[in-house]
């Protein structure tokens, strides 16, 4: 079984990660099914944890607080305008693979803006989804004993944009970061995105039954 569980109200970061490892054990003991979150956050920059944290610019003089987390990558910033997608799968019937996870997740996105009128796609060797060279999502997750956390975030609607413009978003020079408002060229609420995205997470997610015992393949 597998929750789509999408939160109107915005979390801050910590609230998010909270939610998070909850989940995490709950569906690690069985007292809850699979589920993907899908919230805003109020506005923060996050970084993972490691020594280079040149991508943050200058801390000091971000118009937002930062928050360092345990995914992987560089700085990213969440905020309102961006939908954030945290899916809390249990990896060891989908083969262990965090690569596969990874570009799940990625393929989920793509058919999303597919469906909301932006032809989006993947670059080599990059992580997330993209528009051209213009960056729309950004991907980083992590495991605690095969279940998976931590995600993506996607921007929907301008106003996810500007604090971008503070970072590097994600260590990468150079990038420009876009929302599927402007690729589509028409208002599009996070609402109608969490939808949509929500659809297609569970389409490519969704495990198959398992096989009645006793039954073959013809007779069921």
């Amino acid at each position: 079984m597998l929750i789509i569980r999408h939160l109107a109200d915005p979390l801050s970061y910590q609230e998010g990660l909270l939610l998070q490892e909850q989940t995490v054990e709950a569906v690690l003991t069985g007292r809850e099914p699979e589920t993907i979150l899908l919230l805003e956050h109020e506005p923060v920059y996050t970084i993972g944890r490691a020594r280079d944290r040149s991508s943050l610019r200058e801390p000091s003089a971000l118009p937002h607080p930062v928050f360092e987390t345990n995914r992987g990558g560089q700085a990213t910033y969440h905020g309102p305008g961006q939908l954030t997608g945290y899916p809390i799968l249990d990896l060891t019937p989908r083969g262990r693979d965090l690569h596969d996870h990874l570009r799940k997740i990625e393929d989920a996105l793509i058919r999303s803006c597919a469906r909301l009128g932006v032809h989006a796609g993947r670059r080599d060797g990059l992580t997330g989804v993209w528009v051209e060279n213009r960056k729309l999502a950004s991907i980083g997750v992590g495991v605690r004993k095969w279940i998976s956390m931590h995600g993506f975030a996607i921007n929907v609607t301008r106003a996810s944009l500007p604090p971008f413009l503070a970072i590097t978003p994600c260590g990468l020079d150079g990038v420009s970061m876009t929302c599927i408002e402007l690729e589509a060229g028409r208002n599009i609420s996070v609402a109608e995105a969490a939808t949509i995205i929500g659809e297609e997470l569970d389409s490519i997610f969704r495990l198959a039954p398992p096989p009645i015992e006793g039954l073959d393949a013809h007779s069921r």
